[in-house]
């Protein structure tokens, strides 16, 4: 029997679309199970915010009979409004090592794009750059961190092969805390402080009972701060919020940060809990029957963390923001127990962001990979 590429229409399509991340993945070493109800969420047309300004077309490969693969072409009017381009997305790429499959499936994603009149493809997105983003390039031997794809080591094969090219690395850093925190000079805290002084910049924790104030703040220096940045799709006022609610569920309120000039919001820091460490016990992504209380006691007992996003805005980059709050991130994981943490996603060429982290002692130990496709 032929390769065969289907469009996903029916709940059943959809659950087995679904599925396959498990299925194709359970044997991965150092997979992390995501939960089944996130994956729902997060590709669910009618609840997910994303899709006021988005499409997605779903597609599920079958080899002999059997599925093999799955891929989602996805189109996001806000990325091509604000960066002024033409480009759709591929992105919820899974596949057996076969490349007559990818192909198909990479055709499939191209062929829906192009006929919606877009000149270029990006991906993998799942589903935009807010979300999880690239294919993993190298560092297999260790598990992700929340938010972080952990894909098959054959996946960068595939795609090249079908004609995909890279668009951008993305590098993820790794630091022991208590190195970290050794790493930390006295110059290094001096500097700092003049920073604060001369600036007048002081710096408060953000507080998770007000997320609904708080996380406007955040949206105003999240879209400015990252406007220049490759990639950057501006968050919706019900994007944000959405986010929110999800992520003050597993926010620890020390590890969160505001800095404010003469009382006015520049710059937030936002480190979470890894849950990770949790789900990694939960391998069927279910909560239920026994899943809910491994996720409930496993939160207490995390020892790591992800510098899950930390923006200035435009104005304040070149006054060395960034450090100051790493500095101060390093001092309070340490002191609230947490042993190691991580800082990702940064981008290739984004140097200062780069040396500032590389500076407290950290290791670039995974690369992940965008790729872009003509498709004209």
């Amino acid at each position: 029997m032929a390769l065969e590429i289907r469009p996903v229409r029916t709940k059943k399509d959809k659950k087995l679309f679904i599925d396959l991340e498990w299925q194709l993945n359970k044997n991965l070493p150092n997979w992390v199970s995501p939960l089944r109800m996130e994956r729902a969420k997060v590709l669910n047309t009618k609840k997910n915010p994303f899709f006021q300004h988005a499409e997605i077309e779903m597609f599920i490969a079958f080899k002999e009979g059997r599925p093999s693969g799955r891929i989602a072409a996805i189109l996001n009017e806000s990325y091509n409004s604000f960066q002024n381009d033409n480009s759709g997305f591929w992105g919820f790429f899974e596949c057996i090592n076969d490349q007559e499959t990818a192909d198909g499936l990479f055709k499939a994603a191209a062929d829906w794009l192009k006929n919606k009149g877009f000149e270029n493809m990006y991906g993998p997105m799942n589903p935009s750059t807010n979300d999880e983003v690239g294919l993993l390039v190298d560092g297999f031997d260790t598990p992700p961190f929340m938010m972080m794809t952990h894909t098959q080591p054959f996946y960068p094969e595939l795609a090249e092969k079908f004609g995909n090219t890279k668009a951008k690395d993305l590098y993820a850093w790794i630091a022991d805390v208590a190195d970290a925190k050794k790493n930390i000079t006295e110059k290094m805290l001096r500097v700092s402080g003049k920073i604060l002084k001369k600036y007048n910049i002081t710096l408060r924790n953000l507080v998770v009972k007000d997320i609904d104030q708080e996380i406007k703040i955040i949206k105003d220096i999240y879209n400015n701060a990252w406007s220049r940045n490759w990639g950057f799709v501006p968050f919706s006022d019900a994007e944000i919020d959405h986010l929110a609610q999800d992520l003050k569920q597993i926010a620890d309120q020390d590890m969160l940060f505001f800095a404010y000039k003469d009382n006015k919001p520049i710059a937030f820091s936002i480190t979470l809990p890894n849950i990770n460490e949790v789900l990694a016990n939960i391998p069927s992504g279910r909560l239920l029957p026994g899943g809910i209380f491994k996720l409930l006691f496993g939160l207490k007992k995390i020892k790591s963390v992800r510098v899950l996003v930390l923006g200035v805005k435009k104005e304040y980059q070149h006054i060395g923001l960034g450090s100051i709050f790493y500095i101060r991130s390093i001092e309070k994981a340490l002191e609230k127990g947490y042993t190691k943490g991580e800082m990702s996603w940064i981008l290739e060429d984004n140097h200062t962001m780069n040396r500032a982290i590389q500076a407290i002692g950290s290791k670039k130990y995974k690369t992940y990979r965008v790729y872009q496709y003509n498709l004209k």
